[in-house]
């Protein structure tokens, strides 16, 4: 299924929030009405507001899950608290179908053409990309550190085996990460629970597989409570709680 989905066509995504466009001249009459809608949307309270739910197109693909992918930047070095954090992290769009997906991943820069302190986040639609959402504080996460040019074969690798539930771990999987650094890169798989150890064990034993690591690879599971201890110590000489 991924490899027929590799060759289906790759049209622009349009973003959500992308309000750009011309109007039709016919469209010049609706341009107030329009905007007063507009305007009362933005004065709603966000609770109110409902997103419209991602579907598969017709004759679409549908994968078990919907994926959100995430975009995060910040200055290495600095101290990133976990609202600073929260708020540096931008939701890219989120897929429901192989088809759609392929729309948004075509179009993005790949990890191994990325610059400074940048990171990829693809979790199941729900999840935010933090330690201390639900679904991953009693998790932890597989980390691989890469030497310079393999972030984005790796990166394809791991998602594509993350979407096509290559895992076989249930509803484990939260999602996945890759960071690309000045000196390394490093890719990461969350699942919803640490403690559980044959779970663990098949997800380390898949990554393996799917990435096709030589046998002597360094693979490190964290637990995110040692996470976020490990980093509040750290930290803590600024006084400042960080998430990453």
């Amino acid at each position: 299924q991924n490899n027929k989905a590799a060759v289906l066509p790759a049209p622009p995504t349009r973003l959500k929030d992308d309000d750009s466009g011309d109007h039709d001249q016919n469209e010049e009459n609706n341009t107030q009405k329009d905007s007063e809608k507009e305007k009362n949307d933005r004065e709603k309270p966000q609770s109110t507001t409902k997103r419209k739910a991602v579907v598969p197109g017709p004759a679409e693909h549908p994968l078990q899950y919907n994926y959100t992918f995430w975009y995060s930047r910040r200055t290495p070095g600095r101290p990133t608290s976990s609202q600073s954090y929260e708020q540096n992290i931008k939701q890219i769009g989120t897929f429901a179908s192989v088809e759609q997906f392929w729309r948004f991943y075509s179009h993005m820069v790949r990890p191994g053409d990325l610059t400074g302190h940048s990171d990829f986040h693809l979790f199941k639609e729900g999840i935010k990309p933090m330690w201390e959402d639900d679904a991953n504080k009693n998790g932890g996460k597989w980390i691989i550190r890469l030497r310079k040019g393999l972030a984005s074969r790796c990166w394809e690798n791991l998602i594509l085996a993350m979407l096509g539930e290559q895992f076989m771990v249930g509803e484990e999987i939260c999602g996945a990460v890759v960071s690309v650094r000045f000196q390394e890169d490093i890719i990461s798989i969350w699942n919803k629970t640490a403690s559980d150890q044959a779970t663990t064990a098949r997800i380390r034993d898949t990554l393996r597989r799917v990435l096709n690591l030589p046998p002597n690879t360094i693979m490190e599971y964290k637990t995110h409570t040692d996470s976020i201890k490990y980093f509040i110590s750290v930290v803590n000489l600024g006084g400042d709680k960080v998430q990453k």
